[in-house]
């Protein structure tokens, strides 16, 4: 069920990786490798990509070159957002995929592109059309964000809050549907597109709407999607029951999932964008859910061919909990 598995999420922006604590993003790159090697050693034939960068900058893919990030991962990705939080314009998208590929040949993703609602919904719509005429055919992978509004209980996933204006207002307004679940005019544009255009979709722990989303996903022709699991999550009560419960209701597609945020005590800082004490202890994770979710007959003993029985794998290489 898992098609792909990407390392961390938006390394270059401040509200997901902390650059006062790696300047210079060396141990971000020692981290990243670590991860590839650790996916690559559970399941070599599973695609690897590179966290998607926000800001699509040239430099920093050319920094994660120079560290050999690239010799570590099949895929790298770019997100963008043009009528919302970047500095150029819609379209200026084939500008930008190109100056990426001026970097590296490796495979382009563009695992996050939206547009909000939060001035009007009728610019979603005209955003959603305009992004895919510009970036269909040209590009591996485009991943819509996002099926759902955040909900407004919830908080952004955002250092910047409410310091640039509108700027975080915009996170509650990405999606195809309102937070209440009924849809916007832009969800008629999007089925027109699948099953080329594939959906990104954050499920937060114990999510209520995911049985919601994967029945919305399915009539609307979604094939491909993106989601997250999250190594902080890992060492909440009944972490692996959710995990689990998550991946069966996604068994039907074909996944990305990203492996990111950093627990709060294993971290140079308590905080979610901080780099880990021991990188180590992030590859392990990765390696673990690979194991779980995207294993093949060669790497791993089945007791039991279902991924979901508890207790049904045994693991070669790994311990059967997180290190504390």
């Amino acid at each position: 069920m898992i098609e792909a598995a990407m390392i961390w999420n938006e390394p270059n922006n401040k509200s997901h990786w902390d650059p006062d604590l790696d300047p210079d993003w060396s141990r971000f790159a020692h981290m990243a490798k670590l991860a590839g090697d650790a996916i690559r050693d559970v399941n070599p034939g599973l695609t690897r990509v590179l966290g998607g960068i926000s800001p699509i900058d040239p430099n920093f893919m050319a920094l994660m070159k120079s560290y050999g990030v690239l010799d570590h991962v099949d895929a790298v990705a770019v997100h963008g957002f043009p009528l919302d939080w970047n500095l150029w314009q819609i379209d200026e998208w084939p500008q930008k995929i190109e100056e990426i590929r001026h970097v590296t040949d490796l495979p382009l993703w563009v695992s996050e592109v939206g547009v909000s609602t939060f001035g009007a919904e009728e610019v979603q719509a005209w955003g959603l059309k305009r992004t895919v005429e510009l970036l269909k055919g040209g590009i591996d992978r485009i991943q819509w964000y996002s099926l759902y509004d955040l909900p407004s209980a919830w908080g952004a996933t955002t250092r910047h809050r409410e310091a640039e204006g509108s700027s975080y207002y915009r996170h509650f307004y990405m999606g195809l549907l309102r937070e209440d679940g009924t849809p916007k005019p832009s969800i008629d544009e999007f089925a027109r597109h699948t099953p080329e255009l594939g959906l990104m979709q954050w499920f937060h722990f114990e999510d209520p709407r995911l049985d919601e989303a994967v029945a919305w996903m399915k009539r609307l022709g979604v094939t491909y999607m993106r989601t997250g699991l999250a190594w902080a999550d890992r060492f909440r009560p009944n972490a692996l029951d959710w995990f689990d419960r998550q991946m069966e209701a996604l068994e039907d597609f074909d996944v990305t999932v990203t492996f990111c945020f950093t627990p709060a005590h294993r971290g140079l800082a308590a905080h979610h964008t901080s780099t880990p004490i021991v990188p180590e202890e992030f590859a392990e994770f990765c390696a673990e859910m690979t194991e779980r979710y995207a294993t093949t007959s060669s790497t791993l003993d089945f007791v039991d061919q279902s991924p979901f029985s508890r207790g049904t794998m045994r693991s070669t290489n790994l311990p059967t909990q997180p290190r504390e």
